[in-house]
């Protein structure tokens, strides 16, 4: 097994790494499937027109989640790393005015929001909750090609095949292709100790069979600064966030209020967790708002790495830019871990897959930088996602504001915790990181569909009674 730690850290567009960045970027797999895909073309028949249709959660909290805005950028030929912010409402709004999209490289197709983009809630697409179904047409509405996507989570999308493949991996051989192929913790904690090296040190080994050190260095410093501005940007914005719940932005004026408390040299006890708060409430409310920020391993879950990652800069007097990149690269070991075993989206296995996992991600990464051997890296990582087990994925409104932002800040608070009990043991602890990464599968299985992203459980449906 290989993921990148690119592909646990993406920089990305809010508020959704599955509802967002991955329909967008379905939508951009599509245009290139049409210009350049091995599919049976009638001759004479031209792409005049262009559907898509959302299924599952994407249908229940699409609008919320901006998923239709995010198709009809990703129809236009734009991706998430790279559109403007600033563009975007203009970009969406033509769309609807010419009622075509103009992709570059393409000819221009009818495509009309209110008709050709569907939130079909009765079809289910069996693969995953997160499915959408794109279709192309000649004149006189000749069905072309359809090809179907399932955004999996963290930005990641799949076509059927690669989903079926997927499934087929989880049980493949391990992969040769890099020297620490771990697929469980089990695996990583064994390799560690045959090899005497730490779980960061393997994860840049396996990194360094794709990337030169200096460019794998450069690429992490890159993510790293995009989570950083996030965070700057987060602290120094105020106003309503949109969506109509009129939530205020809150991390400026807690920011203001903790910088006064820091130079007036008072003493709070909770110091720590109140820097820890407002850094994770900064992130995902710049998220919450539609702004830049960089999966971790979701855009619902955006704030808790970045938060612990300012925590140790400033907390911790010998924080330096390796530290940074080795907690990266520790924190994504554990995060390709969960993934492959069992799932980082909400909309299959509910906030335990998202916050829990980037919890967990965060105290890893935080246990490896204070110098915590591999066994208590595992440990940390343990505890954090133990106690996330079993929350509910339910947003207010379909809106990843409430309770996602201040979920974000107790994950990060959560992390903190679960390094420091883990360090101050010696590795051997009851309950394996494994087993409660496959707990955490069969919670979600169980777990009811109104509480996995669909807005129609817990206080999605309770909030607006009180």
């Amino acid at each position: 097994m290989f993921l990148s730690v690119f592909d646990i850290y993406k920089i990305g567009i809010g508020p959704s790494s599955s509802h967002t960045m991955g329909p967008m970027s379905a939508a951009a797999r599509f245009l290139e499937e049409i210009r350049n895909g091995d599919w049976p073309r009638p001759q004479g028949a031209t792409v005049e027109h262009v559907q898509c249709s959302l299924h599952g959660s994407l249908a229940y909290t699409g609008v919320g989640h901006a998923t239709d805005r995010a198709v009809i950028l990703g129809l236009a030929g734009e991706l998430p790393d790279t559109v403007d912010p600033d563009q975007m409402d203009d970009i969406i709004e033509q769309v609807k005015r010419d009622k075509q999209v103009r992709p570059a490289g393409h000819a221009a197709y009818r495509f009309d929001p209110a008709a050709d983009l569907i939130m079909d809630r009765k079809t289910p697409l069996m693969g995953h909750a997160n499915g959408m179904q794109f279709k192309a047409y000649a004149a006189g509405d000749q069905l072309l090609l359809r090809r179907v996507y399932y955004s999996i989570g963290g930005g990641f999308v799949v076509d059927e095949a690669e989903l079926e493949a997927m499934k087929t991996a989880k049980q493949a051989p391990v992969e040769s292709g890099v020297p620490y192929p771990f697929r469980n913790a089990k695996e990583m904690l064994e390799m560690a100790e045959k090899s005497g090296l730490s779980i960061a040190a393997m994860k840049r080994a396996n990194e360094e069979t794709h990337y030169s050190p200096e460019e794998l260095d450069y690429k992490l410093d890159l993510i790293w600064s995009a989570m950083d501005r996030c965070v700057d940007r987060g602290i120094s914005q105020t106003g309503i966030m949109p969506g109509g719940l009129k939530v205020r932005r809150r991390a400026k004026d807690i920011h203001d209020k903790l910088q006064q408390e820091w130079q007036s040299n008072r003493r709070n006890p909770l110091l720590a967790n109140d820097w820890l708060a407002v850094y994770a409430m900064a992130v995902n409310e710049e998220n919450a708002a539609g702004g830049k920020v960089v999966t971790s391993p979701t855009n619902g879950a955006a704030g808790v790495v970045p938060a612990v990652l300012r925590y140790y800069l400033h907390f911790h007097e010998d924080a330096d830019a390796k530290g940074i990149r080795d907690f990266m690269l520790a924190s994504a070991a554990v995060g390709g871990i969960i993934k492959h075993n069992a799932s980082i989206s909400g909309a299959e296995v509910g906030c335990q897959g998202e916050v829990g996992s980037a919890s967990a991600m965060a105290a890893a990464g935080l246990a490896q930088v204070l110098g915590g051997t591999p066994e208590q890296v595992e440990n940390a990582a343990e505890i954090a996602l133990e106690h996330h087990l079993g929350m509910t994925c339910d947003p207010v409104g379909g809106l990843v504001q409430v309770p996602c932002i201040e979920r974000n800040a107790l994950g990060a608070v959560k992390a903190v915790t679960a390094a420091s009990l883990a360090l101050k043991g010696d590795g051997k602890h009851f309950v394996p990181l494994d087993a409660c990464i496959e707990t955490m599968r069969q919670t979600g299985i169980d777990m009811n569909e109104r509480y996995k992203e669909t807005s129609e459980g817990g206080l999605a449906v309770n909030v607006v009674e009180c």
